[in-house]
């Protein structure tokens, strides 16, 4: 145990000496005035910039691949967008296999699961994930059944569809507070109940149990897990009565299903369309993706890939202290 002997208070700042081999420090006041305010919590909602739809009226922000991959401080400006509102959106980028690595390159490392390094969604012959059929899929997160979950995740369009196909991203920080405003018990149960969520095939079997909306120590929301094709049934808590499980029971689902239906309110999704060349990149602990239906003639073909937000976080530090310091 370390035991402080002596504190004394100067002009420069504060010396301690530490106890029990005398070791002395000084703690100037410009380091104790840095440290004196309480760190946020850079992954939390209140860090975050909270939006809906109606807020992209326009659609959404665009920027040039050239403007991005050539200029510090627009990847600057685009990685803290990505940052405070979730996702950002590029055009431009080589419509080649194996361009989203370059994006993903920009700002950190390349997540590799049992899907790849990188992998393709387009029509399948013999689908094992809805993604690889034409039809079209709810609001989401990716990969819930994993721990740690993937953070970031990239789509690059090398092919549009014919018809249909449109995107859509979802603000999951914006409507869990929506849930939490209509009705706080429905909150409090998504928020403190464990949500299993699983996924197997001949190569993986995975699964993480975690509530669907997980909060910080502080009681904010830092995190979404949404995804009703790979949820497991749920199962009586351990040692409840018949009685007591069948009425925790409906009253998680029916928090679920309160969950689901603002989740699916039309002014909440962003919807575009992604044409050759685009990449969007999101946060996939916040952002629910979907995707509208799509003719099965058509030749949609998307790239992706998975990477880790922290690599972003790092970036935007580096980048902030290298263009602050070409300005000054």
């Amino acid at each position: 145990m370390v035991t402080v002997a002596r504190v004394s208070q100067e002009p420069d700042g504060l010396h301690v000496t530490f106890g029990p081999d005398g070791h002395q420090a000084v703690f100037t006041r410009t380091w104790l005035a840095a440290h004196a305010t309480a760190e946020v919590d850079s992954r939390s909602e209140d860090a975050k910039q909270l939006w809906s739809a109606r807020d992209f009226l326009a659609g959404p922000p665009v920027t040039t691949w050239q403007a991005y991959a050539g200029s510090d401080a627009v990847r600057l400006r685009c990685l803290r967008g990505l940052l405070s509102s979730g996702f950002m959106l590029l055009n431009g980028v080589p419509a080649e296999p194996g361009a989203v690595a370059e994006v993903a390159a920009t700002f950190g490392y390349i997540r590799e699961t049992n899907y790849g390094r990188i992998f393709d969604v387009r029509v399948e012959p013999s689908p094992a994930n809805l993604a690889y059929t034409c039809l079209p899929i709810g609001p989401h997160t990716d990969n819930p059944y994993r721990d740690p979950v993937p953070t970031l995740q990239l789509l690059h369009c090398l092919a549009s569809a014919a018809s249909g196909g449109e995107s859509g991203l979802l603000d999951g920080f914006r409507a869990a507070a929506q849930l939490r405003a209509e009705d706080p018990a429905a909150f409090d149960w998504l928020t403190r109940t464990s949500v299993t969520f699983g996924y197997a095939d001949a190569g993986a079997e995975l699964r993480a149990s975690k509530p669907m909306i997980g909060l910080n120590p502080a009681g904010l929301v830092r995190e979404i897990r949404y995804n009703c094709r790979s949820m497991v049934p749920m199962r009586p808590r351990s040692g409840a009565t018949p009685a007591e499980a069948a009425a925790e029971m409906r009253e998680f689902y029916l928090a679920y299903r309160a969950f689901s239906v603002i989740l699916l309110r039309p002014s909440l999704t962003l919807r575009f369309a992604l044409a050759p060349g685009d990449c969007v990149v999101f946060d996939n602990t916040r952002i629910l993706h979907s995707r509208a239906g799509f003719s099965a003639a058509g030749h949609r073909h998307l790239q992706g890939c998975y990477a880790d937000i922290d690599g972003a976080e790092s970036t935007v530090a580096v980048l902030g202290r290298s263009c602050s310091r070409k300005a000054g």
